[in-house]
This record gives C-alpha cells, sequence and structure tokens, in this order.
C-alpha cells in the first residue's frame, strides 16, 4: 500500500509540475522567485492528493471489481464477455461512420460509442446468459439432435417427496432435471436447521438427488442463475419463463401460480392418479384394517397410494393381519377415492333406513 501511495504521489507531483508551468504562461505571476514557488505549491499540493486519494483510486475499486467476480458465477463471466465482444464488434462496423461527423464529434463518436455498445453488451450477455447456452448447445448439437431431449425445473417439495427418484429409477423419465441454486441452498438450509422435522426433510432432499445422479437415464444440471421473484417459488417460476421449461412439483400452490402465467407443470400427484391401479365392483383386494370406521362395526384400511378402504364388519379383523375383501362399490370424491369392500365370503346385511314415525 505505501508504494502504491508513493507511486501515485509522484505522479501527482509531476502533473502538479507541469499544470503549473502551463499555467504560468498564460498568467502574469511574476518575478521568478514567485513563479517556482508557484509550481512547488502546485507540485506538492497534488502530490498530497495523490497519496491520500490513491486507495480510492486503485485499491478499492480493485477490490470491488475482485468482489464482484468472486459472487458472479462462471455463467454470468461467461455471458458478459460474450455480449462485450458482440458490443465492441458492432462498435468497430460503426466507428467508420462516425469518423466522418463534422468536427470533434466525428473524433470522440467512435470512443464514445464503443463504451456505451461495449457496456450495454455485457449487460445484456450478464442477464440473458441463460438463452444464449440453450442458443449455443442448439447450435452445437443440431435441432434434431435436439428432439426429445427434456428438460425440467425441479422444486423442493418434489425433490423432498421422493418419488421422482424412483420414477427415474424405473426410466420413465429421460433428459436433464435442472435444479437452481437456491433450491439446493433451500435444502441445505433445512438439512443444517435446528428443527428436527426439517432437518430431516432437508437431508432427504439432498439424498435423493445423489440418487438421482447416480442414474444413467437422467443429468442433474446446477444453474447458477438468480433471476428475479419473490421466494423460491417466485424465483422458479421466473426462471421457468426464462429457459422455457417446465416445473415438477407436487405444491398446490406453486402449480396454481406456474399454470396462471402459462408455464407447464409436472405435477407428481398428477401421475400417482394416473398410474394407481383401476378397482371394480366384484374385484377382490389383500388389505389390513387399522382403525374403527364411523358407523358400527366398520373397519378401515389404506391402499399403498393412500385410497382409503372402508370394510364392512372390518373391526373383528383389526388383529387379523392382512384379509381378503371383496369391492361393493367405489365412490370418487374431490379429495379422492373412496372404496366400500366387504371380507371375502362374508354376506353383508344391507342395512335399509329406518321409517318415519307417525
Amino acid at each position: 500500500m505505501s508504494f502504491i501511495r508513493l507511486f501515485v504521489a509522484l505522479i501527482g507531483w509531476f502533473f502538479g509540475f507541469y499544470l503549473g508551468a502551463a499555467l504560468l504562461q498564460v498568467s502574469q505571476v511574476t518575478p521568478v522567485s514567485n513563479q517556482v514557488i508557484v509550481v512547488f505549491l502546485l507540485a506538492t499540493a497534488c502530490a498530497i492528493l495523490g497519496w491520500l486519494g490513491a486507495p480510492y483510486v486503485t485499491v478499492v475499486p480493485a477490490r470491488a471489481v475482485a468482489r464482484r467476480i468472486s459472487d458472479a458465477s462462471a455463467g454470468d463471466l461467461v455471458g458478459g464477455a460474450f455480449g462485450t465482444g458482440v458490443g465492441l464488434l458492432l462498435a468497430l462496423f460503426l466507428a467508420l461512420p462516425l469518423s466522418f461527423l463534422p468536427g470533434d464529434l466525428g473524433r470522440y463518436a467512435p470512443i464514445i460509442g464503443a463504451f456505451v455498445l461495449g457496456l450495454a453488451g455485457g449487460a445484456a450477455g450478464t442477464i440473458k446468459r441463460a438463452e444464449l447456452g440453450a442458443l449455443a448447445r442448439e447450435i452445437r448439437h443440431g435441432r434434431q439432435e435436439r428432439v426429445g431431449e427434456e428438460r425440467a425445473l425441479l422444486d423442493t417439495s418434489v425433490i423432498i417427496d421422493g418419488r421422482v427418484a424412483d420414477v427415474v429409477k424405473a426410466g420413465f423419465i429421460r433428459g436433464t432435471l435442472v435444479v437452481p441454486r437456491f433450491i439446493l441452498g433451500e435444502l441445505q438450509h433445512f438439512a443444517d436447521s435446528s428443527d428436527g422435522s426439517k432437518r430431516e426433510r432437508g437431508r432427504r432432499g439432498l439424498e435423493m438427488l445423489q440418487k438421482m445422479q447416480k442414474e444413467s437415464t437422467v443429468t442433474i444440471e446446477l444453474v447458477d442463475t438468480d433471476p428475479p421473484g419473490t421466494g423460491a417459488d417466485g424465483k422458479l417460476v421466473s426462471l421457468a419463463r426464462q429457459m422455457k421449461v417446465p416445473i415438477m412439483t407436487n405444491d398446490y400452490g406453486l402449480n396454481r401460480v406456474a399454470e396462471l402465467q402459462g408455464i407447464t407443470v409436472l405435477n407428481v400427484n398428477d401421475l400417482a392418479k394416473a398410474v394407481r391401479p383401476v378397482v371394480l365392483p366384484s374385484d377382490e383386494l389383500t388389505v389390513r384394517v387399522i382403525q374403527e370406521g364411523k358407523e358400527p362395526g366398520q373397519g378401515v384400511a389404506y391402499l399403498e397410494d393412500g385410497t382409503m378402504v372402508v370394510v364392512e364388519n372390518g373391526v373383528r379383523h383389526m388383529s387379523n393381519g392382512e384379509i381378503t375383501v371383496t369391492v361393493m362399490r367405489v365412490l370418487q370424491t374431490v379429495g379422492g377415492r373412496m372404496i366400500f369392500a366387504q371380507p371375502k365370503g362374508e354376506v353383508i346385511e344391507i342395512r335399509r333406513p329406518r321409517a318415519p314415525a307417525h
């Protein structure tokens, strides 16, 4: 730091000396001794200013630039460099026409144009780096080779849920699953939480990501883009709009918000409903009665997909382990399906409504 201060002070002293000499040519300072004093004082003042201001014109800007570079992702740097190069190339083409402008305007316009276009190109390249990356991949591989390559954004809930990892393992999902850094950061925050439930959810999410990374049918891509938006859901919707890819989630709120903004949503719950087995009357199921129902004698069991099965006279089978039941009817409700069944081989007396008293 002292060397830098001394060097800048020396530059300031020479600048003040030549500035004083130039001022004497247009001033009426006499005699020579006074001229020497004026030049010396001006050179000394500039040297002192250089010594005091050296950190603010060298070290502080350098640290600010280094901090911005360390905070920026590699994608931002590549996008900014590409945009700056395009801007300077455009300025090169405009330099000759601008140089024909009259007077000093033609002398300085090419320089100003290069500065403005380079700065604008760098900013545009940084902001639109995701689109630039997609364009580069399309040019490198060709549009025909990209047909069938699927890309989808994963949100925190679907990663923690874990069913998507099983679907990937089964080979029904192929292509690239994109995980933004802010989603990974949210999982890490959960994993380090002092709350036991959140900590378990965060660790499960990280385990599911690691599990999917080992699968050969998909590629887990981490992106450093930090788009505008409130919270992780808002940023995810903004990023999906920028990248033009669907969002994979099982969050009802995120599903609705994304659909309202025209973004395709792949809901794992919808997939689970679509692939669950069809149950028809007279079909047989193997279930375990775990609790009593609302009506006397009824028992309640659940299928693997969470469907409730109401078993008539099922209470007495609660301690018998798994039993085989025959489906009587299937009721579709807003919350899902309800299956009414009876133990196999048993005849259930149909309950009739009581006649009203007179």
